[in-house]
């Protein structure tokens, strides 16, 4: 641990955040760091803050506080260090373990093609997780808003996001190719075009069952009712598809007491709605058109079910998996269709790391945009939380930004560090605050009757929410 860092000494009578069984061990002053980030991160970083001391000193009454210490990335790291991401940042997230930040530019030009995956792979933040949430009085652009909470965790470190890719025509892709079109597919009809640029989309069966892992734990401790696998595996079989199967592996491994699988329910509750059925019939009701299949397809279909009910069906049957986490998968495109239609039906979403990336969004959009939606990346003992859209720097200093993105972001970051009283004040404060329509320009525009505030402003009229709330209790 060094006493300084990027040559700012750390927060005299903060302590650091250790980390011991599987668990984090939090001071009742510990050091985050914390990047304010680049154009409006400057307005919605001094608003946030205040928030965050507010609801701390309320939940806990003086007895707990934060020691913030800055460090630096994006633009004020560049015109300071002339780094995008100095070293002594990375550092001190590491050591300190937990940080939050605002948004950050990425550079251009070439150097590090995005901060944030930056920051994710080095320190193997592999779980980006975004709950999706409705507030009430959100404009949105949907019938029914109230029906989306999704929280929706997106593999971090993997998948086309890697970084690894060839340009077109360059000496280094016309080898890759000659490689591939020579070697691994010389016996095949597929060659790829010798003007394409190449990029590697590596999905692990480590990085899948640690992220879904976490979504299991997750749904679990919060009461959720499924985990969803969202995949692209009828087209992509070894990297999407497999996503999608190990996932399920994952599940019947560890969590086999405490989850029942889609299909797993179809067997059960067909053998619970008649109990002299037949192997064959329940195989013959799971699996629509087997009576035109192949002998080998038939056989594995009635293995299946014979399986599944020697393994589970004195634990989870006659009505017992229906107390259970439900774990089924869908294909991606047809998500964006059901968290349209049917949000409701959805709880918790597992994906790879692009399709996470637009459904979060997509999602994001239906309750208000990315001005309010939270997000954090999770590794083992580590927590980056930060704002979910970009920089605005054309509304910078401006004191217009709406800044519950970063808010709910540090809700997040007090449930990660078990500081839950906090994180339930910032949240029912920023809710009750829309509620009476004081809000910034982007939700005032689309609500009828709405006051509008500045950034600083929504700030004090959350915090006075919270004082209200704390001195009801």
């Amino acid at each position: 641990m060094k006493s300084s860092y990027n040559g700012q000494a750390i927060p005299v009578g903060g302590k650091t955040i250790g980390y011991s069984g599987g668990e984090l061990q939090v001071p009742d002053t510990p050091i985050i760091p914390f990047i304010e980030g680049d154009g409006t991160g400057r307005d919605i970083w001094k608003a946030s803050r205040r928030v965050f001391d507010a609801a701390v000193e309320h939940a806990y009454g003086g007895k707990r506080s934060v020691a913030w210490f800055e460090v630096f990335a994006g633009e004020k790291a560049f015109n300071a260090y002339k780094e995008w991401l100095p070293d002594e940042t990375v550092d001190a997230i590491r050591d300190f373990r937990v940080a939050i930040k605002g948004p950050l530019t990425t550079p251009v030009g070439g150097g590090i093609r995005s901060l944030n995956v930056a920051l994710r792979q080095l320190l193997d933040l592999y779980s980006c997780e975004r709950p999706v949430r409705y507030f009430a009085g959100v404009p949105s652009p949907v019938k029914s808003p109230e029906k989306m909470d999704i929280v929706i965790f997106r593999e971090n470190t993997e998948d086309v996001y890697i970084g690894i890719e060839w340009k077109s025509g360059t000496p280094e892709v016309k080898k890759l190719l000659d490689f591939l079109n020579h070697e691994m597919l010389k016996d095949g009809k597929k060659q790829i075009r010798w003007d394409s640029g190449v990029g590697i989309k590596p999905i692990s069966p480590t990085g899948t069952k640690r992220l879904v892992r976490r979504a299991i734990k997750y749904a679990l401790t919060h009461g959720r009712k499924s985990v969803t696998l969202v995949h692209k595996g009828n087209i992509q079989k070894f990297t999407e598809g497999a996503f999608r199967d190990w996932g399920y592996d994952l599940a019947r491994e560890e969590f086999r007491a405490e989850t029942v699988t889609e299909r797993e329910s179809w067997i059960l509750d067909n053998l619970d709605k008649n109990p002299g059925l037949r192997v064959e019939q329940n195989a013959a009701m799971i699996e629509p058109g087997l009576e035109q299949a192949t002998e080998a397809l038939t056989k594995a279909i009635c293995d299946e079910v014979q399986q599944t009910l020697d393994a589970i069906y004195a634990t989870h049957g006659k009505g017992q998996w229906k107390k259970k986490l439900m774990i089924n998968d869908r294909i991606a495109d047809s998500v964006f269709q059901q968290v349209l239609l049917r949000a409701d039906e959805y709880s918790v979403l597992a994906t790879p790391n692009l399709n996470g990336d637009y459904l979060s969004d997509a999602c994001a959009a239906q309750i208000g945009g990315l001005g309010m939606a939270p997000g954090s990346n999770i590794g083992d003992g580590f927590g980056v939380f930060e704002a979910t859209h970009g920089t605005a720097p054309k509304y910078a200093d401006k004191d217009v930004i709406n800044p519950s993105s970063l808010m709910l972001s540090g809700a997040m970051m007090f449930e990660f560090l078990g500081w839950k009283e906090a994180a339930q004040l910032i949240e029912d404060g920023i809710a009750r605050t829309i509620q009476q329509k004081r809000v910034t320009y982007d939700l005032e525009r689309l609500m009828p009757g709405a006051t509008k505030v500045g950034t600083a402003a929504f700030a004090t009229a959350i915090i006075e929410n919270m004082t209200t709330a704390a001195l009801a209790r």
